[in-house]
């Protein structure tokens, strides 16, 4: 400690201090006091200057406290090496495994601290990877904790972490509720923290975050001074931490705002900035997709080819980064430019650039591939048109498989008519309650609600409904979730997984298969389609 006190109170990335901590780290090895080298370590890692520097020595410290035994060590250090690839790098692939790692080795320690910083960092990860709802659970959990020990007769240390870990679960939650839809619940959670957050310079950062989400607030309703004004007072606290991320996310969403406001030049200017940290940090989150696409379609009005091609360049190679974090979230990103467009087009500008003489003819190579584009487009338009017309006609008609359809027994199956008639009641009235929308419900959960056995529960399914027992339970939830969508309005701004989590279904990717596969075409069509219509019918 006495080694300690001569470098603990200069400031992080001051490298003066590194020959002291290594004075440190050295007596803590000779001691063999694990609890001391993982200190060094981790100031090593604080003190050091250099990114590269600092998750060398998250690593060293893993592989120094291993050997302890002391699962609450070992959690600790796995976490620290997580959060320097979280922080520094926004890796997220190798921050999610060395947080699963400090996870598995926190279950039996006592420190509860640790355990919900773990937790947090965890809902961070799946959260950004698009796994929202599972990302809530979280970081409610966190809250929870937090806010039972952010007051009360402790240490005044402790209540100054758990107020800082309270905040900053409540931000992960906005996000969350945010991109779930449930903005009444998020605009909720900004108010309260923005009214009881300490006024302590202590808590600039975390002020700076609900200003940020209360400014994504009022661009979603259109308040576009106000939006700009909170994130450039938000601005300089991203920028003094380094939190490119918010950073980048604020210079997008000024530059929307002007945009909006028909302010072209102040627009651009701040959408350039969030090339500037994609150029340095190669990061960026899929909400700022759209940034390139303003940029290129701005450059091609005013006919500047070559700023055209470089920013069509950047798009292709945010597109790989992001597919690259994002396999599942692909289908999720709205592309305006196609990729195999984007290609064809950045070939065809080079080749502008370079070989004028040939300009006539990659002008009609590019008709040629425009046209393509066109009629597939349009042909999958009127398929997705014909469509939309059937299954509306059915909703009107009310012509959709009735949830409450009971069919009169015959003698089908191999057992009695009794049995069968009294498994077709229940699933009668299954289908009236619908208990369907019960996640993860399997044939013998059911059966022995019923009081009967599998067996003859999927015999009755089989020969009463004419369908096994997982397309049965598909299509009464899809079926139920296509007349909720088109005669309730509010579930038309649902994400799809909140749209899945609706219903019952486990994950957006199957609540997609299997609405296409049951109504022939898939939500997110049928929610523009629905859109359009109620739009065109209220003008």
């Amino acid at each position: 400690m006495q080694l300690r006190s001569e470098y603990e109170n200069m400031p992080e990335n001051n490298v003066d201090a590194l020959p002291l901590v290594y004075n440190y780290l050295k007596k803590a090895k000779q001691e063999k006091n694990y609890k001391k080298i993982f200190q060094g370590y981790q100031d090593a890692a604080f003190y050091s200057s250099n990114k590269f520097q600092k998750l060398k020595y998250a690593d060293s410290c893993v592989v120094s406290v291993l050997p302890s035994g002391d699962n609450e060590l070992i959690s600790h250090a796995y976490l620290e090496k997580g959060v320097i690839y979280y922080f520094f790098y926004k890796q997220y692939k190798p921050a999610l495994n060395e947080y699963l790692k400090a996870y598995e080795y926190s279950k039996n320690i006592k420190d509860d601290f640790l355990k919900y910083r773990i937790i947090y960092h965890l809902g961070v990860v799946k959260s950004y990877l698009g796994y929202y709802q599972d990302a809530l659970k979280l970081f409610n959990e966190c809250v929870a904790h937090f806010e039972s020990l952010k007051d009360g007769n402790i240490h005044p240390n402790l209540i100054f972490n758990n107020r800082k870990g309270y905040f900053n679960s409540i931000h992960q939650q906005i996000i969350c509720y945010t991109n779930l839809g449930k903005f009444k619940e998020s605009d909720s959670l900004i108010k309260l923290s923005l009214n009881t957050m300490p006024m302590s310079t202590d808590f600039k950062l975390e002020r700076a975050y609900f200003l940020k989400s209360s400014a994504t607030s009022d661009f979603r309703k259109f308040r576009f001074n106000e939006t700009i004004e909170k994130l450039k007072l938000a601005l300089p606290e991203f920028k003094r931490y380094n939190d490119f991320t918010w950073t980048s996310f604020s210079y997008f969403y000024i530059g929307k705002s002007y945009e909006n406001l028909k302010k072209e030049k102040e627009a651009i200017e701040y959408f350039t900035k969030v090339d500037s940290i994609f150029q340095k940090q190669q990061f960026i989150i899929p909400e700022l997709r759209s940034n390139y696409e303003s940029l290129i379609n701005y450059y091609n009005k005013t006919q500047n080819t070559q700023n055209e091609l470089y920013y069509t360049k950047q798009l292709l190679s945010a597109d790989k980064i992001l597919n690259s974090d994002f396999q599942y979230l692909t289908n999720k990103i709205h592309k305006e430019y196609d990729t195999q467009a984007l290609l064809e087009k950045q070939r065809s500008l080079e080749s502008k650039s370079i070989f004028g003489t040939i300009a006539l003819i990659c002008a009609i190579i590019i008709i040629a591939v425009l046209f393509l584009i066109l009629y597939y487009r349009g042909k999958r338009e009127k398929y997705i048109k014909y469509k939309y017309k059937i299954l509306q006609d059915k909703l009107e008609a009310k012509e959709l498989p009735s949830d409450d359809k009971n069919l009169v027994p015959e003698q089908k199956t191999g057992i009695s008519d009794n049995i069968a008639k009294d498994i077709l009641i229940k699933l009668n009235e299954f289908e009236k309650k619908k208990t369907f929308r019960k996640k993860g419900i399997t044939l013998s959960d059911l059966a022995k609600s019923f009081g009967t056995n599998t067996k003859y529960l999927s015999m009755v399914i089989n020969e009463y409904k004419g369908k096994k027992f997982t397309t049965y339970i598909n299509e009464l939830r899809i079926n139920y979730i296509t007349r909720e969508l088109y005669h309730d309005t509010r579930l038309l701004d649902y994400t799809i997984e909140g749209l899945a989590e609706q219903c019952g279904i486990s994950s957006r990717q199957n609540f997609s298969e299997f609405f296409n596969e049951i109504n022939g075409i898939r939500p997110a069509e049928f929610i523009k389609k629905r859109k359009l219509e109620l739009k065109d019918g209220n003008t």
